[in-house]
C-alpha cells in the first residue's frame, strides 16, 4: 500500500484522483502480521508520528518516514486493527508548532465532540443495487424526469419516545426509501453527510472529506441507506463543499505549521461570510485531494451525483468582499482562474470515469456556460440551480394578489434566459430558514388562500421547463421554519388541508414522470411556447409544453388571484377535446372544486394568434393542466 514513485508524481502534479487509495489509513498484512499503513501529506513538518488508543496517545511511539520530496509521511504500524482510534502528531520548525490532527483522508471519525479518526475497512459491504447501477444511465439523463427531494438527515424524522433522538442510517433506510417512492420523487439529495464538528452548520463546515458522519452510524450503515434507495429506484445526490472548510484545530487549517490547504493571504484564504478557510485551488496537491474526494463518493458509495455548494464563491475573487479586500487575478480581473481550472478538471474527471452521474452547480450569478461542456468553454457541470427563478417567483407569490399585476414581469422574465443553461428549479432549505419562514407561512391571505397559493406555486414549478427540487416538509405544508434540531412536522398530515397538499405533490410527480412532454424538453426551447404572458391585469399566465412527437401538447393556465375567472378564452393549436388532467382546486387537494368538468372541446374561434380556442373556468389561486387526451402515455389524472 506504500506510495510508489508514480503515485507521488501524480499527487504532486494534481492528477492523482484516487489518492484515497494510498493516503490515509489502510488495513493490510506485512510479513504475516496484520496492521495498518498510514500516510499523510505534511511537507513542512519536522516530524510526524501516529498516536492512538493502541499506543496510549504517546507522541513519537510510531514515527512516520518522509519518502522523497513529495511531502508524504508514511509507514506500516503492526497490530493496529479495525476500529482503532488515531491522529497524527505533527511537529514543525515554524514557530515551534506541534499539534494533533485528524486524518484528512480518514474513512471514519469519532462522534463529535471527539475528533479522532478511525481505522476502517470499506470493502466488506455487499451491495444489492446492481440493477440500479446498470440502468441509471436512463434515470440520470438530461432528458429524463428529475424530481429531487432534499433531505437533512438529522431532522427528517426523529424518535420522540427516546428524547427526540436521530434515526440511524439503517433505521432511516426503509422509512425514507418507502416515502420517497410513494411520493414519486426520482432522487434524494442529502445535505452534506461528510463529517463535521458543528450540528448547526448542517454539514457545510466539512472536516472529513472521505468520512460520512458518525452521528447516524458506520460507513457501511450509510452504504445500506444508499443501497435501500437504489433498490427502490431512487437516485442519491450528495451535497459537497469544496468552497471552504472550518478552522477547527484538528482539521485541515494550518495543517503542518503552514497554510497548506488554504491561502496564506486572508484576501484569498479567508471567507468573510462563514468565517472559514478557502482552499488554495492553485496548489496541485489540494486539487488531488478535492477531486479524489469527489470521485470517492461515486466510487465507494455508489452515489449518482454531487451538488457542488457555493460555486459563485469559488468563481469570484471579490465574492462578499469590499474594494481593497481582494487580490485581482494576473490579468487584473475578478475571476478566480485557479478555481475555474479546478472545476473544469473536476467535471472532466467525474464525467470521464462516471458518465452516468450528474454534477449540479449551486451558482447564483450570470457566469456563462456553467452547465456547458469544457470543450465549449463551459465549466462542465450537468445542471445548474436557477436561483433567479427561485428569487423572482418567491418575491411574486408572497405578495398580496391585489398587487401582483404590478410585478407580472417577475414571472415572465425567466423565459429570456431559461435555456441558456440546464436549470433545476430549487425550493431548497435556504428558503425556509434564518427567519424566512416556511413556504406555507410565506403565502399571503387566510388559511385557505395560503394552501391554494402553495399548490399553485408547486404546479407552476412542475410545469415550467427545468428539473425540480423541493426541501423536505414543503410537500405537506410544514408551518414551522425548518429547525435542524427537531423533526419536520409529520403530525400535520392528520389534517385534510396538509394531506391534500401532499397528494397534490404526489400527483404532480406522477404526471411529470409519466409524461415525457413535461420532462423530455426541459432544456430545449422548442418544448415551450407562451400562449399569453401579458395578462398582467388579471394575473393570468398561459403556456404550452410540447413534446417531440405530433400531438404531445399540454396547455397550462395559472390564475394568481383569488377571483374565479369564468369564460376565460385561451388559444390552442389544435381542435379536439382538451382533457383537464390536473386542477389544483379539486376537492381532493383541499380546493373549492371549480374547474372544467374534466375537459372542454376546442372551438374554431381564433384567439392568441391561434386557430382554435377553449373557453375555460379558471379556479381561484389555481392552475389547470389540460391535454389533447390522445397523447397521454400512462397518467390518467384523478378528475
Amino acid at each position: 500500500m506504500m506510495l510508489s514513485d508514480y503515485d507521488r508524481y501524480l499527487f504532486a502534479e494534481g492528477t492523482h484522483h484516487r489518492a484515497y487509495e494510498k493516503l490515509g489509513a489502510h488495513l493490510q498484512e506485512q510479513g504475516g502480521i496484520l496492521g495498518t499503513h498510514f500516510a499523510v501529506w505534511a511537507p513542512n513538518a519536522h516530524s510526524v508520528s501516529v498516536i492512538g488508543d493502541f499506543n496510549g496517545w504517546k507522541a513519537g511511539s510510531h514515527p512516520l518516514k518522509q519518502q522523497g520530496v513529495s511531502g508524504v509521511w508514511e509507514d506500516f504500524v503492526p497490530r493496529v486493527k479495525q476500529g482503532a482510534l488515531y491522529k497524527y502528531f505533527i511537529v514543525s520548525d515554524v514557530n515551534h508548532y506541534h499539534i494533533e490532527k485528524s486524518d484528512p483522508y480518514a474513512f471514519a471519525s469519532e462522534m463529535r465532540p471527539r475528533t479522532a479518526s478511525v481505522v476502517w475497512n470499506l470493502s466488506d459491504y455487499q451491495w444489492g443495487d446492481a440493477q440500479w447501477m446498470t440502468g441509471r444511465v436512463k434515470q440520470n439523463a438530461l432528458d429524463a424526469p428529475l424530481s429531487i427531494y432534499e433531505v437533512h438527515l438529522g431532522s427528517w424524522m426523529r424518535v420522540p419516545e427516546e428524547g427526540s433522538r436521530w434515526l440511524t442510517y439503517r433505521e432511516m433506510a426503509p422509512k425514507l426509501s418507502n416515502y420517497v417512492h410513494q411520493m414519486g420523487f426520482t432522487h434524494v439529495e442529502f445535505l452534506p453527510v461528510m463529517e463535521h464538528p458543528f450540528d448547526g452548520s448542517w454539514g457545510y463546515q466539512t472536516v472529513g472529506y472521505f468520512a460520512p458522519t458518525s452521528r447516524f452510524g458506520s460507513p457501511q450503515d450509510f452504504m445500506f441507506l444508499i443501497d435501500s434507495l437504489h433498490q427502490k429506484g431512487i437516485g442519491v445526490i450528495l451535497d459537497w463543499v469544496p468552497s471552504h472548510f472550518p478552522n477547527d484545530p484538528h482539521g485541515l487549517s494550518f495543517f503542518d505549521g503552514t497554510y497548506l490547504y488554504e491561502h496564506a493571504d486572508p484576501r484569498k484564504g479567508y471567507h468573510p461570510d462563514w468565517g472559514s478557510s478557502i482552499f488554495n485551488y492553485g496548489r496541485d496537491e489540494v486539487r488531488s485531494f478535492l477531486i479524489s474526494s469527489a470521485l470517492f463518493w461515486l466510487d465507494k458509495y455508489h452515489v449518482d451525483g454531487l451538488r457542488v455548494d457555493a460555486v459563485a464563491s469559488l468563481l469570484y475573487l471579490d465574492y462578499s468582499r469590499k474594494e481593497g479586500e481582494w487580490i485581482p487575478n494576473m490579468y487584473g480581473g475578478r475571476e478566480n482562474l485557479e478555481a475555474v481550472t479546478f472545476l473544469r478538471q473536476m467535471n472532466e474527471r467525474i464525467y470521464g470515469e462516471y458518465p452516468n452521474v450528474i454534477t449540479i452547480a449551486e451558482e447564483s450569478t450570470a457566469w456563462p456556460m456553467v452547465s456547458r461542456p469544457t470543450y465549449m468553454g463551459g465549466l462542465g457541470f450537468g445542471i445548474k440551480w436557477d436561483m433567479g427563478w427561485m428569487h423572482d417567483t418567491l418575491v411574486y407569490i408572497t405578495k398580496d394578489p391585489v398587487f401582483r399585476k404590478y410585478h407580472h414581469n417577475q414571472l415572465t422574465f425567466r423565459m429570456l434566459y431559461a435555456f441558456t443553461e440546464n436549470f433545476v428549479l430549487p425550493l431548497s432549505h435556504d428558503e425556509v430558514t434564518h427567519g424566512k419562514g416556511s413556504l406555507l407561512d410565506k403565502m399571503p391571505g387566510d388559511l385557505w388562500q395560503k394552501f391554494a397559493n402553495l399548490r399553485l406555486l408547486f404546479g407552476y414549478m412542475y410545469t415550467q421547463p427545468g428539473k425540480k427540487l423541493l426541501f423536505m416538509g414543503g410537500e405537506f405544508g410544514q408551518w414551522w421554519e425548518w429547525n435542524h434540531e427537531t423533526s419536520i412536522q409529520w403530525h400535520l398530515l392528520e389534517y385534510p388541508s396538509h394531506k391534500g397538499l401532499q397528494r397534490w405533490v404526489r400527483d404532480l410527480n406522477a404526471l411529470y414522470r409519466s409524461e415525457r412532454t413535461l420532462h423530455q424538453s426541459d432544456f430545449d426551447p422548442s418544448g415551450f411556447e407562451w400562449v399569453d404572458c401579458n395578462d398582467a391585469d388579471q394575473s393570468v399566465l398561459s403556456f404550452i409544453r410540447k413534446g417531440k412527437a405530433a400531438g404531445e401538447t399540454f396547455l397550462i393556465v395559472c390564475n394568481f388571484t383569488p377571483v374565479p375567472r369564468h369564460n376565460y378564452r385561451v388559444g390552442v393549436p389544435q381542435h379536439g377535446h382538451w382533457k383537464e388532467i390536473l386542477n389544483s382546486d379539486a376537492h381532493v387537494y383541499g380546493g373549492s372544486g371549480q374547474g372544467n368538468f374534466g375537459g372542454i372541446i376546442a372551438a374554431a374561434t381564433p384567439c392568441h394568434h391561434r386557430p382554435y380556442s377553449v373557453n375555460l373556468t379558471l379556479p381561484p389561486l389555481g392552475i389547470v393542466i389540460l391535454n389533447l387526451g390522445n397523447s397521454l402515455d400512462t397518467f390518467s389524472g384523478i378528475l
